[in-house]
């Protein structure tokens, strides 16, 4: 099993900027990569952003390159979504998974992070 716990959520106001993070615990040793993503009410699950422990591969969706990027502290068993010139639309529950493998499939999911950014 692995443990992930998100943190760094807050309010912000449009143009400004937060970091979250994810820390992971438990059997993370058995984890391929780890990835980001994000729910606005009413609206779909979206992915953001994935990371991979070994060799940090990352990579960052369309809708926020640019202004997101992701890094991970494998020392640490933390993972962080670094998020700038936040818009309102940004505004959502912010989710990070973790996957045993390479694919689509995320396996283990932490509780949700809100972050609201107001115009």
């Amino acid at each position: 099993q692995v443990q992930l716990v998100e943190s760094g959520g807050g309010l912000v106001q449009a143009g400004g900027s937060l970091r979250l993070s994810c820390a992971a615990s438990g059997r993370t040793v058995s984890t391929y990569a780890m990835g980001w993503f994000r729910q606005a009410p009413g609206k779909e699950r979206e992915f953001l952003a994935r990371i991979t422990w070994i060799g940090g591969v990352a990579y960052i969706a369309d809708s926020v390159k640019g202004r997101f990027s992701i890094s991970r502290d494998n020392a640490k068993n933390t993972v962080s979504l670094e998020m700038n010139s936040l818009k309102p639309e940004d505004t959502a529950a912010y989710y990070c998974a973790a996957q045993l493998r390479f694919g689509i499939r995320y396996d283990y999911w932490g509780q949700g992070t809100q972050v609201t950014v107001s115009s």
